[in-house]
Parts: structure tokens; sequence; C-alpha cells
């Protein structure tokens, strides 16, 4: 089964920054209800909708004070509880953030470690990539980060019915 996920959020002053659970040293962060990580908020969503388990606002509505100011590396850890619970396993995930800085490329590799930790898999089942906006819109102008990003879960086991 394939899912997609989609996530953007505003960049403001007096906010740390979080993109797929690694800090960057960035004088804007992401206004959100948790920490605002646009990449782990699409891979969660990418994850739930491969497994028809809804979507993030679903499970972790912003409404909800219990996840004020969360990391969204732990959203990612009850996701990965719930597809478990569910009969399913992740056999990867592929995502793109879109931003004209910071540059992704520098901190892939521990991205790559903090989401595959997270979901139990390994680091070579998780692919990331950045990519700017060409300077146009509220991304492209450093206002906004986006990320996108596609799943394939596969079941944990085949029922004898298929």
């Amino acid at each position: 089964m394939v899912g997609i996920g989609y996530d953007i959020h505003r960049l403001v002053e007096g906010r740390p920054l979080f993109l797929g659970g690694v800090k960057f040293d960035f004088p804007k962060g992401l206004l959100g209800h948790s920490d605002g990580d646009v990449l782990l908020h699409a891979i969660c969503d990418a994850l739930l909708g491969a497994a028809n388990l809804g979507d993030i606002g679903a499970h972790f509505p912003p409404d909800d004070d219990r996840y004020k100011n969360i990391a969204s590396l732990e959203l990612l850890k009850k996701v990965a509880h719930y597809l478990s619970n569910s009969g399913f396993l992740v056999h990867n995930v592929d995502a793109v953030v879109v931003c004209e800085s910071p540059k992704i490329l520098p901190r892939v590799t521990e991205i790559k470690r903090a989401v595959a930790s997270a979901l139990s898999v390994s680091p070579d089942a998780i692919s990331v990539k950045g990519k700017t906006n060409e300077g146009l819109g509220d991304i492209g102008e450093g206002k906004a980060i986006a990320a996108y990003a596609v799943c394939e879960i596969g079941r944990i086991y085949d029922s004898p019915e298929g």
C-alpha cells in the first residue's frame, strides 16, 4: 500500500527549527501546535493514509493540549505504533523538504537516522531530499517551509483469505 503526505508551516521568530526530528541552527522556526516539523508531519500523513487510518489532525488534534509543543518525533513513534497494531510495517519513505534555507543536504544522514529510529526501520529505507522553490511564493521568499512524503507499507503477515 502507498500513501502520500504534505505539510506547510509559516516560519516565525522565537521558535526553534526542527526538520526530520533534527534541530537546525536557524533564526526562525516553524509555527505549529507541536514543534511544527513539516517533514515529520508529511511522513505521518503518508503512513496513516497508506494504512487507511485517517490523518495526523484526527490522531493529534491541534486543539488538544497534550500535543502542545510536542516533539514531532514522538508523534511519528505513535504513528508507527498505530501501524504495527493494525498489522502493517513500513517498507520505505521518500520525502522532499521545500525551502530556500537552511540547506537540507548537510543534515540528511542525521534526519534519515532519526526517522528510521522512530519507525524501527533501517536508514536505507528512508530517503530525504531538499529542494528550493526558486524564489517563488511564500516558500521562495523564506516565509514558509513545506514537505512532501510518499511511503510504501505492507502487511506484517498475509492472511490466508488474501
